[in-house]
């Protein structure tokens, strides 16, 4: 398949390799570094101007995205063309983007098709990724582009996981089967599958790792899951159904995308939501800067980056892109 190269923010680059960006000022805002689905591009925002600074040509389809620990690499997994659990072409590679350069630079090759989606670096530094028809977690060694190992799901459809704080386990949403698998990273076997609903989408970790987070598809409510006893505990219920969510890293929010067109500010402590806001249908991700100032939240069918601002409880000026924005993650700057 011929890869789609763009040069239109070329003009612009320098201002993302420069070194006031390499050298990560205090004060600077940070960036975001966000797949495309629609158009196959991984992009560069930089935060301090709220643009997109770089556009780079990907496989089709990569519909997330991670950033290596030292900020120096992007990492976008192709999945195919399809949604999850659909007909389409089946992903087997992850693209590695030189995000100084902003330029696509190699290709890691996972053996066979597996529809690679979710990617997480683990404390270990290793790089994990979700291997949906091989119903597994991948482990790469990203320098080398080596698959390492690989820890099995037990579950189909593993489409997103996350990681513990301390890197030993790692919990899988099961999309179709309305499942979260409990995998035991170090020992690469499962630990135990959770039933939650009919389907779920999404899943993310309270900072303290006690606190698993899934979403239900057919009800307004979120899974609570205790990973002391790996067990639903309990519900967080909402106004509308939402799609995916992410804590804070001060561990006080939790913010939560709605299909339905809603952002909601869930207080962790009580569990209640205390701010809701209007935005596009809402069916990407959410990320949130290191100060816990900010919520970004990706609209692809709009087009568009909301920015909630947490402090000040109201949302600002979109970042307007391109249909087809979905995964997305936060970085102070380009190492």
């Amino acid at each position: 398949m011929k890869r789609l190269v763009s040069s239109l923010f070329l003009p612009v680059l320098a201002a993302v390799v420069s070194p006031s960006r390499a050298g990560q000022p205090a004060n600077s805002p940070g960036m975001l570094f966000i797949a495309n689905q629609f158009d196959h591009t991984a992009n560069l925002v930089d935060l301090s101007s709220r643009k997109a600074v770089a556009r780079i040509g990907v496989d089709v389809n990569g519909h997330e995205v991670v950033v290596s620990p030292d900020h120096k690499w992007g990492f976008v997994p192709i999945y195919g063309n399809s949604g999850v659990g659909k007909p389409g072409t089946d992903g087997a590679t992850i693209e590695v983007v030189d995000l100084k350069s902003a330029r696509a630079v190699r290709i890691i090759d996972l053996g066979r098709p597996v529809r690679p989606h979710c990617a997480k670096f683990g404390p270990d530094g290793k790089l994990y990724v979700s291997a949906e028809l091989a119903n597994a977690i991948y482990i790469v060694d990203s320098a080398s582009g080596k698959v390492v190992g690989e820890a099995p799901t037990g579950d189909t459809e593993s489409h997103m996981f996350v990681i513990s704080p301390d890197g030993r386990r790692a919990y899988t949403a099961n999309v179709g089967p309305g499942t979260v698998s409990v995998v035991d990273l170090q020992n690469r076997k499962l630990v135990t599958v959770i039933p939650i609903a009919k389907h779920v989408q999404r899943i993310s970790i309270s900072p303290d790792g006690k606190h698993v987070f899934t979403h239900d598809q057919g009800a307004p409510r979120i899974a609570v899951i205790d990973t002391a006893t790996n067990k639903l505990a309990r519900w967080i219920e909402l106004p509308a159904s939402v799609y995916s969510s992410t804590p804070t890293p001060d561990g006080k929010w939790l913010v939560a995308n709605a299909p339905a067109g809603k952002a909601f500010v869930i207080d962790l402590s009580s569990e209640k939501v205390v701010g809701t806001y209007p935005i596009p249908e809402a069916i990407g991700e959410v990320a949130v800067d290191a100060a816990s100032e900010f919520a970004f939240i990706s609209c692809p069918a709009k087009g568009t980056i909301e920015v909630l601002n947490l402090r000040a409880a109201k949302l600002e000026d979109p970042i307007v892109m391109t249909p087809g924005v979905d995964g997305l993650e936060w970085i102070p700057g380009i190492s």
